[in-house]
């Protein structure tokens, strides 16, 4: 009886001694005195301008001439035009486009106004959703009424004569 609980117990521990690691792999975290390799951004030389004039006045947080912008330089090395990249920049293909969606006017707080709408609806719908066991998303509950049926449209635009030739499939 004593050999099998103490032939048991090694086992035990040899098992346990197996499954031990270090834990060096767990743990990122930077405890030398060296650099940290993911704070080393790599950025483009330094080049003096042909006049001081031209440079942009200093900006805390914001760039600098030398930083890198990936998307930028992925379009400008597939041929496109990187000032695409920067937001609210309007290119001249999409200027006609863009007048077009404001012929009737903007409202300037449309982001505003939607996300109180929003929460408007998502409120209203969860004074009624409070009887719902089980796992539930009550954003796509509050809105379910609201969705496009793509199959119906696509019938519908066909019968009324639209020719759709990028329908969406039938599921």
């Amino acid at each position: 009886m004593r050999r099998s609980i103490l032939a048991l117990t090694v086992l035990t521990l040899a098992l346990a001694a197996c499954g031990r690691s270090d834990g060096t792999l767990t743990r990122i975290k930077n405890t030398g005195d060296g650099p940290d390799e993911f704070t080393v951004l790599p950025t483009k030389p330094l080049q003096t301008p042909e006049t001081y004039n031209v440079l942009p006045a200093p900006t805390p947080g914001g760039a600098n001439l030398v930083d890198t912008n990936p998307r930028a330089e992925g379009v400008a090395a597939l041929g496109g035009n990187p000032a695409a990249t920067v937001p609210g920049n309007v290119g001249a293909g999409d200027g006609g486009l863009v007048n077009h969606a404001r012929r009737h006017g903007v409202t300037p707080a449309v982001r505003q106004t939607l996300a109180a709408e929003d929460a408007q609806t998502r409120r209203r719908h969860g004074r009624v959703n409070i009887f719902n066991i089980g796992p539930n998303d009550d954003y796509t509950d509050a809105y379910k009424k609201q969705w496009l049926d793509s199959q119906a449209e696509q019938q519908r635009m066909t019968r009324s004569g639209v020719v759709t030739p990028s329908a969406p499939p039938p599921q």
